[in-house]
């Protein structure tokens, strides 16, 4: 609504929501008795992630959180705008309840697929429409069961990917993903990820789903294999979040298709988002069972590799670093970083430049090499490349306990081939540990 200047200065006080300090178009009241206007509100309590009142203080109970509908406040304001020939606000529309969730959800798992497509497009316009709305959903029994259903019965199709991914064409390259516009003609099965992975479903409900369907990590990959980088973005971002919440039992059953997609996600550089959820899921399925293994069949040294190489940003490098340092446990991890240009050298780089994770990550790896592959030419291309000068420095400035033990070892281990090397000059070979 616009007001002229002559008018505004004759609006009522309690006209104006006290967040916005505009005229409300939709005002509800708090437990409280303050009335803001919905969207002002909501926004404080659901988006920006307050528990209380804004203007009293007051901590607010969960149940609490619903405002009530001051009708005739907004009665008031119409009859205001009436009188003074101020264009009204259109009456709102009643906020969603469960009953109209819980209506859609049974219309979509009892109709056939068109029913089932047209519930999908309501629930994904109503959560696109406000955080409450999706908080709605989220708490419907029934709804996360219901797009990972959907998910998973649409992932196995539609998968030929070789076209996008050798163009590199690039559809969610934003670092924050949004749902598509609700006429959108993406696919049921992206169309319900999004949605998914718009509700941020609680890891009660993502266990659930693990119970409820065994395959749905084979859904996944399937999603991963899409050529939509949007559809593979939310897939990572949702495999994140389930990986999480799986036993230990369960990382090590996952398949050796899944880890290479992971992998393809890191490599393909599907978003910055993307990759730190992929570089995410990759620390935690390395550590369990032969995981190590497929990551490194997958390829996944050389693309972390590229990674460092390519200077992503703080939280990626140490991500990375950690990565490598899992892929280290095994002796094919340790055999494809020797044998990558550059491996040992960008993950020396990282130590004491990244964090005292990385810096703690990075040694251990190179620790690994060091103590299961000390070849003689191996031996040689750390001095070559600054690696032993690396320890060096971290024993002479405490880089941190594990990360100063291992590099001592590692130094008095191999002084016979680095102490007096000419590769070392005179200074680093005074400070050399006896």
């Amino acid at each position: 609504m616009e007001v002229s200047s002559s008018s505004a200065a004759e609006v009522p006080h309690y006209f104006l929501c006290p967040i916005s300090l505009e005229v409300m178009r939709d005002p509800v009241t708090l437990a409280t008795g303050i009335t803001y206007d919905r969207a002002s509100i909501e926004r404080w309590l659901f988006t920006d992630g307050h528990a209380t009142c804004p203007v009293t203080r007051r901590a607010l109970a969960p149940a609490e959180m619903d405002a009530t509908p001051n009708h005739t406040l907004r009665r008031l304001i119409q009859a205001w705008c009436a009188a003074h020939q101020v264009e009204r606000f259109p009456t709102p529309r009643p906020p969603l309840d469960s009953c109209r969730v819980a209506a859609l959800l049974d219309e979509g798992r009892h109709g056939g697929d068109r029913q089932a497509a047209a519930a999908l497009r309501e629930i994904k316009a109503v959560v696109a429409e406000s955080e409450r709305n999706r908080r709605c959903v989220e708490a419907t029994p029934g709804a996360v069961d219901f797009l990972a259903s959907l998910v998973a019965k649409h992932s196995s199709t539609s998968n030929d990917s070789s076209s996008k991914r050798a163009s590199g064409q690039q559809d969610a390259a934003d670092d924050d993903f949004v749902l598509d516009s609700p006429t959108s003609t993406s696919s049921p099965a992206e169309d319900a990820l999004g949605v998914l992975y718009s509700l941020k479903p609680s890891e009660r409900s993502l266990a659930q789903i693990m119970e409820r369907d065994g395959d749905f990590l084979d859904a996944l990959a399937s999603v991963l294999r899409r050529p939509s980088y949007r559809s593979r973005a939310y897939g990572i971002l949702l495999l994140k979040a389930m990986t999480a919440v799986l036993t230990p039992a369960r990382l090590m059953m996952v398949s050796a298709g899944l880890v290479q997609e992971v992998v393809r996600v890191v490599s393909d550089r599907v978003s910055s988002k993307a990759v730190r959820a992929a570089l995410h899921v990759l620390c935690r399925l390395c550590p369990w069972g032969r995981n190590r293994v497929k990551a490194v069949e997958a390829g996944a040294v050389a693309a972390l590799v590229e990674l460092l190489l390519d200077e992503g940003g703080r939280r990626v490098s140490e991500l990375a670093v950690v990565a490598i340092d899992h892929l280290c446990g095994c002796a094919e991890g340790r055999s494809e970083l020797v044998a990558y240009p550059a491996g040992l050298a960008v993950v020396s780089k990282k130590v004491m430049r990244v964090s005292v994770v990385a810096t703690e990550s990075a040694v251990r790896a190179l620790h690994a090499v060091a103590t299961h592959s000390p070849t003689s030419s191996v031996l040689q291309e750390m001095l070559a490349v600054g690696v032993v000068a690396k320890l060096l420095l971290v024993l002479e400035v405490n880089a941190g306990e594990r990360a100063g033990l291992r590099a001592k070892e590692m130094l008095k281990t191999h002084a016979r081939v680095w102490k007096d090397s000419p590769c070392l000059q005179t200074y680093m070979r005074d400070s050399y540990p006896r």
